[in-house]
This record gives C-alpha cells, structure tokens and sequence, in this order.
C-alpha cells in the first residue's frame, strides 16, 4: 500500500521521539499553509500520540511543548497582526481545530485530515495522561468552570491528578504583581499539562510570553473548553458537528458575544482563502 507523504513524516516523526530526537514542525511535507499559518496535517488520534511521546521525553529543564489550536478567527487575526501571528508561529505543533480550515486546506489543495477538537484533544491526553499518573493544571474559564472542569476531569479518567486550577480576574496579565502569583502557582505545581482557557488572542499572547520560562511538559491554549465541560456553556449537539454547523449553533446560542466573529469573521476568511487560491 502507498502511504502518503504526511504520513510517512508522521511516522518518522514518532520514531524520532522514540529515540529521543525532536522533531522538526516546520517540515513542509507535515503542513498545510492556511492564511500565513503553518497547520500541521494531523488528525486528533496521530496529535494524541505525538503529544504523548513529546510529553515522555520531555524534562523541565526544556521549553514546554507548545500546541496551538487554528480555526478561522486565528487564522484572521494572524493577518491582521504580526504579533500575534509571531506568537502563533512560535508553536511547537497546530492542529486544525475548526471545520473552516480543513475546507480551507481542500480548495487550496493541501487538504488536512480532519478536525481536531480542542476539548476533544483535552479529554484524550487526560485519558492517556490518567494512565501514568500525570498532572494537569487548569488555567481560566468563567468564574468556577475550571473548578467543576476539575471534577470532571478527575472523575471520568481516573489516575489524573489535578495539580491546580486558576481563576484569575480580567486583566491579570497586565497586573505584574497578579501575573507573578498565577506564574508562582504554576511554578510550584509543575505539571505535565498545563491548560489555558483565557480566549483568543489573549491565551496565545500569555502561552508565547510565559510558558517558555514555566516548568510544565505541554502547554495547550483551549478558549471555552472549560466552560463546556463544567456545563456552563451548552456544546453543540452532534448533528451540528457533524454537518460543520457548529458556528451557527454558537452564534444562535451567544449572539451578542459571537455575531462579529462569524458575520464579519467568517466572510473575512473566505475572501483570504480565494485570494491564496487564486495568488497561486
């Protein structure tokens, strides 16, 4: 059987983590440019493993592993700023985490495998996590959703530990002396999964500025994610996921908070992806 490309580099790139090796994430073959964004082709089973074995022979004393979501608002805001673009390239693996880039990925002809969830992604490295006793620290969410998330987490994958979660209050991040006590707390935890819910851009802006320095194996910025777990935002039922109609749920569902995002964002987007088609 022929094996495609991005295949046969997903593989040598497991086997390389086997042996100790990092891999690089800037290889072409293993992405798919969307907008001035590399997303790697990479379905959520291939993540899950790869993140695994990243997180295994990682050590505290390195970067954390970093992996960044990508849908159609980051893809946005990547071409509106390049500080937030910059923030996004300096991740360690990106997935396609929103329905929009892997139609995306197809027009342009480098299609991506499928879409990666972020909560899904979540629950999976808990699930493995749980297995060798690994710790998770939850960062964000509305007011107590990282706390119930907690709960969850600890219910459904027994063996995860929970080495902290935070709330911190709006702001937090220009306050010095509040982003010193968030980044003590994390210090001390030191977790194998660091997990951050503040919101785009915000999340990409605080995991590129502080990760780097914190003691935690994999760092993954989230948005809702704990908010949906806890049960303080409804998720989308499976029809709308299924038919790539999860935006319209969300909008119907949270007008006020959303329709900027996907009644400008989304014609937004697909006016880049012509014009990337069409500059080819």
């Amino acid at each position: 059987m022929i094996q495609h490309p991005s295949d046969v580099a997903l593989k040598s790139g497991i086997q390389a983590m086997n042996q100790g090796i990092e891999p690089s994430r800037r290889d072409p073959i293993r992405t798919s440019r969307i907008g001035n964004l590399p997303v790697n082709r990479i379905g959520v089973n291939e993540a899950v493993e790869l993140i695994m074995q990243q997180l295994r022979v990682n050590s505290t004393d390195r970067k954390p592993f970093s992996v960044l979501g990508v849908n159609a608002q980051i893809v946005n805001l990547a071409m509106e700023s390049k500080r937030f673009a910059s923030a996004m390239h300096s991740g360690d693996l990106l997935y396609a985490d929103g329905i929009s880039i892997v139609l995306a990925s197809r027009i342009l002809g480098c299609p991506l495998p499928e879409r990666v969830p972020g909560g899904e992604l979540m629950e999976l490295l808990c699930r493995e996590g749980a297995k060798d006793g690994m710790s998770v620290y939850l960062l964000g969410g509305l007011e107590g959703a990282a706390e119930k998330a907690a709960k969850v987490l600890e219910e459904r994958y027994a063996g995860i530990r929970v080495a902290g979660v935070c709330c911190p209050p709006i702001g937090f991040e220009k306050d010095s002396g509040e982003l010193a006590r968030v980044r003590e707390s994390i210090r001390v935890a030191r977790p194998d999964f660091l997990f951050v819910c503040l919101g785009a851009p915000k999340q990409e802006f605080w995991v590129a500025e502080n990760a780097p320095s914190l003691p935690v194996g994999v760092v993954v910025p989230l948005g809702a994610a704990f908010d949906t777990l806890a049960g303080l935002r409804k998720r989308a039922p499976v029809w709308a996921r299924k038919t790539g109609m999860e935006w319209l749920y969300r909008l119907v569902k949270e007008p006020r908070r959303l329709w900027r995002r996907y009644l400008i964002g989304n014609p937004q987007f697909v006016l880049m992806t012509l014009r990337q088609l069409f500059a080819r």
